[in-house]
């Protein structure tokens, strides 16, 4: 079980990368080669009643993500409130974002899904939400290109009248209290639901003691919805993040990614791995996971006594801990070191963010540059872009088709030497909210090479040593302006985890795993469960 690299890592092969980003390749359980590809099925511009125009959404998503499902809201059979003064509002721009999309904005989306769809590249898939008080919302994500908008008077409906189709119907901000809007189990349909959504803007639906609690107006969050309560119910399921973005960026930065792991980056690979729940969910950072279990990888079920429990992790950053759950409890968990090893000699690979934001200016700052090395080589570089914090239209612009044109982050060029950002920021909303962009470079270099931040007509720099270290910040004109922060190296002793064991004692007729993975800068990874039956 080894790491290797995938063609999409090597910068080297050319010079010029649209999309530039850290994925790999694992032999998983020494079966076959298999890739990490990492993708957004939940998330809205402007089609509907989220902001920004579906283009420039489709070109921010391609600029960091492999796989897309841009997803217009489409019907809330039951919707409430109709006598209920305080949400006629509410009523009025879902009615409306309804009435557009069967329009003229159904055969638009499809077209321009069509458009953008590369397989082997960036591969799109049609998908569409329904609401419901008594189900849950949930995204219908289609395998053809050519699938229509389907009417359903429920969320079981739509279930019927899509089950002799290739489509998979997902729950999403699953831990609201059941009856408004938070998850059914007992409605769960394995055949239709291979994965379902436990982290997006709403929260985080792990379990009730998670970090990210759902904070949106929409209520708090509630046990009997959440990932840990579905598996002790007995029900088998993969796990995913989404966005649910609503201001036409889909894969923003912390708000929730799908990974999925597949032999290729084409629609018959995806849709295999995701119908054998071969997924797992990431809040923010590309954190790689490779988790089996005897021959099993995360989303199977198998049979033994015996349980040979392997792992291999990748982080962006320094690694907190991982745990291995077994049936909702701590197994085991496995620390990590707090600082950078001391005996990694001159050359040294490491991971190094680069971030870009702050300051006190509503208006988009726009920084064009370049980071360069004086010596070494850049082996890899991760986006990480981020579109405005909108989990919910904005009450005031509803009707407003351009609340603001989107701002699409770019990785112009890159080199073993150098790469060439186009990026905005603007001041962050509030102490606990980012608008901050970043790209994070894998290096080798020795410990007196620097790296080099020309932004602007500002240049920093810093030599490896100095960031093995420490983090360093600069202010691009003076204290309240915008600034550069060189986030400290993390070396491979720091953001790699590679560990096994065995567990012989079954608890039940049926036991389940998955591990969590915690950075340090408070990056998530969630495996889905692998089955053990006690055979």
């Amino acid at each position: 079980m080894n790491f290797l690299r995938s063609n999409h890592t090597n910068i080297m092969r050319t010079k010029l990368l649209p999309v530039i980003f850290c994925l790999s390749t694992f032999i998983f359980a020494q079966k076959a080669e298999r890739h990490i590809y990492f993708g957004d099925i939940h998330n809205h511009c402007n089609l509907t009643y989220g902001h920004g125009d579906m283009r420039d959404a489709f070109e921010a998503a391609k600029q960091q993500l492999d796989f897309l499902s841009l997803t217009p809201h489409a019907m809330w059979p039951g919707m409430p409130g109709k006598d209920d003064p305080r949400l006629a509002w509410v009523i009025d721009y879902h009615s409306q974002a309804f009435a557009r999309l069967r329009n003229d904005g159904w055969p638009k989306y499809v077209a321009m899904t069509k458009e953008y769809n590369q397989e082997g590249k960036f591969v799109t898939f049609i998908g569409f939400e329904i609401h419901s008080m008594v189900y849950g919302d949930h995204v219908a994500l289609n395998y053809s290109l050519e699938a229509p908008l389907v009417e359903a008077s429920s969320v079981p409906d739509l279930i019927d009248k899509l089950k002799n189709t290739k489509a998979f119907v997902t729950p999403h901000h699953m831990g609201y209290l059941e009856g408004y809007r938070g998850y059914k189990w007992r409605s769960f349909n394995s055949s239709m639901t291979p994965f379902v959504e436990i982290y997006s803007r709403h929260g985080l639906a792990e379990d009730d003691l998670s970090d990210f609690p759902n904070l949106h107006n929409m209520g708090p969050r509630n046990y009997e919805g959440t990932m840990v309560s579905g598996l002790n119910k007995g029900y088998k399921f993969g796990v995913m993040g989404s966005t649910d973005q609503h201001a036409g960026y889909p894969g923003s930065y912390g708000d929730g990614l799908m990974a999925v792991i597949a032999e290729e980056n084409t629609r018959d690979a995806l849709w295999n791995a995701i119908a054998k729940r071969h997924v797992y969910c990431v809040t923010g950072d590309k954190i790689k996971l490779d988790f089996c279990i005897n021959d099993a990888i995360m989303g199977d079920e198998i049979s033994g006594q015996k349980r040979n429990i392997a792992l291999k992790v990748e982080g962006q950053n320094f690694i907190d801990y991982v745990d291995i759950i077994k049936n909702g409890k701590q197994y085991t968990r496995i620390n990590t070191p707090t600082i950078n090893a001391e005996n990694i000699g001159d050359s040294v690979h490491a991971k190094v963010k680069i971030e870009f934001g702050w300051g006190k200016e509503e208006a988009y700052i726009h920084w064009q540059g370049n980071l360069k090395l004086s010596e070494g080589r850049i082996i890899s570089i991760t986006p990480c872009f981020r579109g405005a914090a909108y989990t919910s239209p904005q009450k005031s612009q509803i009707g407003t088709i351009d609340l603001f044109k989107t701002h699409v982050n770019r990785v112009l060029s890159c080199t073993s030497k150098q790469t060439e950002l186009d990026i905005y920021t603007t001041t962050n909303p509030n102490t606990v909210t980012s608008a901050t962009q970043a790209v994070i470079l894998e290096v080798k270099m020795p410990r007196k090479a620097k790296l080099i931040a020309s932004f602007n007509g500002k240049t920093f720099e810093h030599n490896m040593q100095e960031l093995l270290d420490g983090t360093y910040s600069h202010f691009m004109i003076g204290w309240l302006s915008e600034a550069i922060q060189f986030h400290r190296a993390a070396t491979e002793s720091v953001y790699k985890i590679d560990y096994k064991t065995t567990d012989d004692k079954p608890e039940k007729t049926t036991d389940y795993y998955y591990i969590r993975v915690r950075q340090r800068d408070g990056n998530w990874a969630f495996s889905s469960p692998i089955w053990v039956n006690n055979k």
